[in-house]
């Protein structure tokens, strides 16, 4: 049986030689939705992306660098909207969000309204150690990026055929219910598709990040609430989260940092505080979608409102551990 080696540290339980990596790529997945080979393409690409993040822990790296590796990987595969699968917006466009914090400095850095960068998440943590900024947005962010060597590609990059029927099908319901003056209702799943990663380091030090294309036929520049600190992300001495849902209701309720304030203040397990923000709060409120929690005492959540949520772990015993509808089982750390 493993055995697992905790400190107290500033009177936070901290797990130690453990590390453990928690991914997620977006809720909002039904039963039905996808093929057979799209459901094992996106499995693969979960293992792919905890297999990278572990690597890294495992070599003895820290919680940002997993963070960031994971989710660059998610970023590459376009079964998931961020990075290369991101959805297209009302103009035809691809426009990118992302954030990242680390637990154990406070620092956190984000980009939103990207077109050209590559993997977002490189630029977050780009920001974050070599700005003295938080948050940038479009042009400036992407200058930024430049500046720094992080990758720029054309924006026909992030052009993926199925994301482009997406925004087709999105215009012709929208144009439908202009003809016959009716109010076009979004289901919240239109609101959804994320990934993001949490991890924590041999050193018992938390991360998390967060990135995301948006929303389908999304206007006027919205931005939700992936690379919002504190909403979509975030990560302090005894807890991290990433959100992945009905952003407006994510920010209004800034779901990622209630959590661990809920954890911190109240004494809740993080499992209780996160089902109680994503699995109660947030729907009275009139949203819906999931997250990912991780402790500092290698606890891990994974709440859930919708049919699916791409989800996985990785931690001592190797082997990546992944899931999407709510009717897979899937074993939790020890």
């Amino acid at each position: 049986m493993a055995q697992r080696h905790y400190a107290a540290r500033n009177g936070v339980l901290v797990a130690l030689d453990a590390p453990l990596l928690v991914i997620h790529g977006g809720a909002g997945v039904e039963p039905g939705d996808l093929t057979p080979v799209e459901e094992e393409a996106a499995r693969a690409a979960l293992r792919d992306a905890l297999k990278a993040g572990y690597a890294k822990l495992q070599a003895g790296a820290s919680s940002v660098e997993a963070v960031t590796a994971a989710i660059t990987v998610l970023e590459d595969a376009p079964q998931f909207n961020a990075g290369r699968g991101a959805v297209f917006t009302h103009d035809g466009r691809n426009e990118l969000d992302t954030s990242l914090m680390d637990g154990a400095s406070g620092k956190a850095g984000a980009a939103a309204g990207l077109h050209r960068v590559k993997n977002p998440i490189l630029l977050a943590r780009a920001i974050m150690e070599k700005s003295k900024h938080v948050m940038m947005v479009g042009d400036g962010a992407e200058a930024f990026a430049k500046e720094q060597g992080v990758a720029l590609v054309d924006p026909a990059y992030f052009r993926v055929e199925k994301r482009w029927q997406q925004l087709q099908k999105a215009l012709a319901e929208e144009k439908k219910a202009q003809a016959s003056n009716t109010s076009l209702e979004l289901p919240g799943k239109a609101y959804f598709g994320t990934v993001g990663a949490l991890a924590l380091d041999a050193q018992g030090r938390l991360a998390g990040g967060t990135s995301t294309g948006g929303m389908t036929n999304k206007r006027y520049g919205r931005v939700g609430d992936s690379p919002i600190i504190g909403a979509g992300t975030w990560a302090d001495d005894r807890c991290a989260v990433s959100g992945t849902g009905w952003g407006e209701y994510y920010i209004r309720a800034a779901a990622a940092h209630e959590i661990c304030a809920r954890v911190r203040l109240a004494g809740d397990p993080i499992a209780r505080a996160a089902d109680r923000v994503i699995n109660r709060d947030i729907p009275k409120a009139g949203g819906d979608g999931g997250a990912i929690a991780l402790g500092a005492d290698g606890s891990v959540a994974f709440p859930f409102n919708t049919g699916g949520m791409y989800r996985g772990w990785i931690g001592s015993d190797g082997v990546p551990h992944v899931a999407i509808y709510k009717t897979d089982a899937m074993a939790t750390p020890r």
